[in-house]
């Protein structure tokens, strides 16, 4: 008996899928890779602006306040009841190679930093201030800058007192007076330094201060490039000139005194006109006081007894 097999199935064609060749992904890949980089690039060149922006806003505003700091301080400087000696001290002074003079005297300006006066945080309204410099322990290129502060004034008007931090980043203070104040003066490097150089001792004519601030990196602990053009340092100048008038107080110096009042004067009669009239006896003298229907009051000098006049 014949058999029959059943119907062969026909071997189906497979349809073509769709896809990436090797190298097509290969392009797709270089291509991202290079817009990666370019946006890398332009992130990485818009933080160095932005720290480069902020480290010369920084010391743009440093360093102006620490002169106005300076000059504030200076126009504040007390002279009275005080020796020429101790008035104002300027030391030419060099520290790590670098110009760090000290500018020390007396001023009526408040303390930065308050004191404890009886338990309680209080600041001065007058006593010794100071500009000192230090070597930064972090960087042995720079030197740290302090505003030395003391509560009032003792027999050592240029030592002790508590010192408040200022900046940290200075490549140069330099303080020069002058004894006249024209375009001819010669500067002076020290004043009042304890040699025996009459001329220098009392008040200068003027004041030069420079002070030299450089850029440092915004965030310490990233890791940005900074060029050689963006370590700069600015270099701040200024001239306080100090009044005639103060210079020439030293040469004659007032002299507090307490007034002396004459005694009143006991006549019977002044104290009767005084009575009737209102008025009062001060330093021997009558202060008149207007009645109804009287004149106006005028002072009258001496110890008569003189009451005021009733209109009639």
């Amino acid at each position: 008996m014949e058999t029959r097999t059943g119907p062969r199935h026909s071997r189906q064609s497979l349809a073509p899928q769709a896809g990436f060749t090797l190298v097509e992904v290969l392009v797709v890949i270089l291509i991202i890779s290079g817009i990666m980089l370019a946006i890398t690039k332009v992130l990485d060149s818009a933080r160095v602006s932005r720290d480069t922006i902020h480290n010369i806003e920084e010391t743009q505003l440093a360093g102006p306040a620490i002169m106005d700091l300076v000059e504030r301080d200076v126009r504040a400087m007390i002279t009275f009841d005080l020796p020429v000696e101790s008035l104002i001290r300027i030391k030419n002074r060099v520290v790590s190679g670098l110009d760090a003079d000290s500018l020390d005297f007396m001023t009526s300006t408040d303390s930065l930093a308050p004191w404890d006066v009886n338990r309680r945080a209080t600041t001065n309204d007058y006593g010794e201030v100071g500009y000192r410099l230090r070597p930064n322990p972090n960087d042995k290129d720079m030197l740290e800058i302090y505003r030395r502060e003391s509560f009032g004034i003792d027999d050592q008007p240029f030592e002790g007192g508590q010192f408040v931090f200022l900046h940290d980043r200075v490549r140069h203070f330099d303080v020069q007076v002058f004894n006249e104040d024209g375009p001819d003066a010669d500067a002076i490097e020290e004043w009042n330094d304890g040699r025996e150089n009459p001329e220098n001792i009392g008040l200068p004519a003027r004041l030069q201060i420079e002070l030299t601030l450089e850029l440092a990196p915004r965030i310490q602990r990233e890791q940005v490039t900074f060029k050689t053009a963006d370590k700069r340092t600015i270099t701040y100048r200024r001239v306080i000139r100090l009044p005639q008038s103060l210079r020439d107080a030293l040469k004659a110096p007032p002299i507090p005194e307490i007034p002396k009042l004459s005694a009143a004067n006991a006549s019977p009669n002044a104290g009767t006109g005084a009575n009737k009239s209102g008025a009062s006896s001060v330093g021997g003298g009558n202060i008149q006081r207007p009645t109804s229907g009287g004149t106006s009051g005028s002072f009258g000098g001496g110890g008569g007894g003189g009451g005021s006049n009733k209109g009639g």
